[in-house]
């Protein structure tokens, strides 16, 4: 099962997961210079810190807003991104966050499991409804996919709705979990953990142990490390063992090269080294 690949993927490379959110403004201007229009700009730069950081890192997660701002250009660049990570043998996770019902979510399955956009994980939010998550299980049943739902997000305005105590006395993010883990039972791999994870912000650190406990069977994408507050000793208590989650950085990682002088003309050697010393960094705290 594909929740077997990435789990194995994190045992080998660690915990970092980079983020493909590429602006144009992130790109150094030497690069932008070297190449005939800021689309083939964009995927060098992708490539470059995708060769940079391919035995450093389990996992790469597209964020498809950046290439759609881009119009069809962009999009074209989205799919020549995946392909490139495709032929690396690279572990995807499309950053769509779709939550849609019936035929609609079904065509959403459809373009993010098949064809040019093809990937192995798709980001999904479930404030819809269950019914917005099952068009996909086809896909982690019979084609080796994988979900992402979102549970505990690492945004201010989470407390707006996921927090908001139930009836029970809980908070409707418990109950989001609680029900995807459910529902993920159905899609176990060897590891222990299901194909259909969770997205859980590491940016509040004392719900860490609750979620790690009652979650135990759910595989976390963590966002929240680094720009937005998250550190590697929030992040190991969302860990289980050393494993059960993968931990996003997109502008740490891809804007590392704006730390050191010179730094544009090896942005993926830059990036590289950021990606190390965050891998080497919460495996510190995993093992403290």
């Amino acid at each position: 099962m594909i929740i077997d690949r990435l789990y194995d993927s994190v045992g080998k490379y660690g915990h970092v997961c980079v983020g493909l959110d590429t602006a144009v403004e992130y790109l150094p201007e030497q690069l932008l210079r070297k190449t005939s229009s800021v689309e083939e700009a964009m995927l060098r730069f992708n490539q470059e810190i995708i060769d940079a950081t391919l035995d450093v890192a389990s996992c790469f997660k597209v964020q498809i807003a950046y290439y759609e701002a881009l119009g069809m250009k962009g999009m074209q660049l989205y799919k020549d991104t995946l392909e490139y990570l495709r032929s690396k043998k690279a572990i995807i996770i499309a950053d769509i966050k779709r939550g849609d019902i019936s035929k609609t979510a079904e065509m959403y399955a459809k373009g993010h499991f098949e064809g040019d956009f093809e990937s192995d994980f798709v980001t999904l939010s479930p404030y819809m409804g269950l019914d917005s998550i099952e068009p996909y299980l086809p896909y982690v049943e019979n084609k080796e996919k994988g979900l992402f739902v979102l549970v505990r997000t690492s945004n201010k305005g989470a407390v707006d709705i996921e927090y908001i105590e139930t009836a029970n006395g809980t908070r409707v993010y418990n109950e989001v979990g609680r029900k995807i883990q459910d529902m993920g039972d159905n899609y176990l791999g060897g590891c222990g953990y299901s194909s259909i994870g969770g997205v859980v912000g590491c940016t509040h650190g004392k719900e860490g142990m609750e979620l790690r406990k009652s979650l135990d069977r759910m595989f976390f994408l963590i966002p929240g490390y680094g720009a937005q507050g998250g550190t590697a000793e929030d992040v190991a208590l969302y860990l289980k063992d050393g494993n059960g989650g993968v931990v996003n950085s997109s502008r740490g990682i891809l804007l590392a090269y704006k730390k050191e002088q010179g730094g544009e003309s090896r942005f993926a050697e830059c990036s590289r080294a950021e990606a190390v010393r965050m891998r080497d960094e919460i495996l510190k705290a995993v093992n403290k």
